[in-house]
């Protein structure tokens, strides 16, 4: 069974390893959609994989680290890509919750990637 919960993060950015003339080498803003998803059994008795709130307890301080900021600023995001964050995300989440399955990064309501881990 996968569950997940969607989280929204606002923060700007720019793609410092682009051409000068690309859109995105320019400071930016992105409405980011996270999707947290972790995967496993159906606890017999409680009836779910896990709950929704340690899921939201373990987004919190990954939402404070990057909620509002400049991506560039954060160590690990130098080159803040999509690909780059969802990594960042897997490396900060995944001690907390252990049965941790993808993480979906949206940039736009139509670009985004997912990340399985390593």
């Amino acid at each position: 069974m996968d569950i997940f919960n969607r989280f929204s993060i606002e923060a700007a950015r720019r793609l410092p390893r682009l051409p000068d003339g690309h859109p995105c080498s320019r400071l930016h803003g992105h409405s980011f959609q996270v999707e947290v998803h972790v995967s496993g059994p159906l606890d017999p008795d409680l009836g779910w994989v896990v709950d929704f709130a340690d899921i939201q307890r373990a987004w919190q301080p990954v939402h404070a680290a990057l909620d509002h900021r400049c991506l560039n600023d954060i160590a690990g995001l130098e080159n803040p890509t999509s690909e780059h964050l969802a990594r960042w995300l897997w490396a900060r989440l995944k001690a907390d919750l252990p049965g941790l399955s993808k993480i979906v990064v949206m940039e736009t309501a139509v670009s985004g990637c997912v990340y399985h881990g390593e």
